[in-house]
């Protein structure tokens, strides 16, 4: 148990040390930017769009750290040791998602509310993006440990794993953004129901995968 607090510690002392708790937020902040010099200053266009705009840029900002999460502890022999001291692989992996899905989620809903406001979202829809960021980070932070464990031993990482994980979070996105509908009522029980099967598979995939590095 304590090495395991320790591993948590020290992976969210990670994901905030050396500027990186401003990465998330700087990210969506540049996304909200840019995005109306592409659809134009078109205020309704704006609030209809950047919705969706917002959780494409979520899924982004989980993926942006993989290169820390998983390589650093192979490279250094974390995972070994842990691997000797009888931690199964996939207690190591629910450690590292939960560590990461408060690491990039907190800075993430702060980020929400300027960038929500470059893309003239309402309160009424922060409230529901926020809401669903919240019910979809842990799912968002068990596939990018997935991703970057799959990924630890090849480099360019980040560009593979983004490719690995889009088929799985693609229910999260068209379920996220469905919560803005009017008409989507039903949409924050599947996100739900999506969210809570990724997060309860991911620690048992991650623990395949890092098995799988020491083969």
């Amino acid at each position: 148990m304590t090495a395991l607090l320790a591993l948590f510690w020290r992976d969210l002392r990670r994901a905030w040390g050396s500027g990186a708790l401003w990465l998330p937020v700087v990210f969506f902040l540049l996304v909200a930017t840019a995005f109306p010099f592409a659809v134009g200053p078109d205020a309704p266009l704006l609030a209809r769009t950047g919705g969706g705009m917002l959780w494409v840029a979520a899924l982004l900002a989980a993926l942006l750290p993989i290169d820390r999460l998983i390589r650093p502890d192979k490279d250094a022999g974390v995972l070994d040791q842990l691997a000797v001291r009888g931690i199964a692989d996939e207690v190591v992996a629910a450690v590292k998602i939960a560590a990461h899905a408060i690491g990039f989620g907190l800075p993430l809903l702060i980020a929400l509310l300027p960038a929500a406001a470059l893309l003239a979202q309402d309160a009424a829809r922060v409230a529901t993006i926020a809401l669903g960021l919240a019910i979809a980070i842990p799912a968002l932070a068990s596939l990018a440990v997935l991703s970057a464990a799959l990924t630890a031993n090849l480099k360019g990482g980040n560009a593979i794993g983004g490719l690995l994980v889009l088929p799985l979070a693609v229910p999260l996105l068209i379920f996220g953004a469905g919560m803005l509908d009017p008409s989507g009522r039903g949409a924050v029980k599947l996100l739900a129901a999506a969210s809570l099967l990724l997060t309860v598979i991911g620690p048992f995939a991650a623990g395949a995968a890092l098995r799988g590095l020491r083969e």
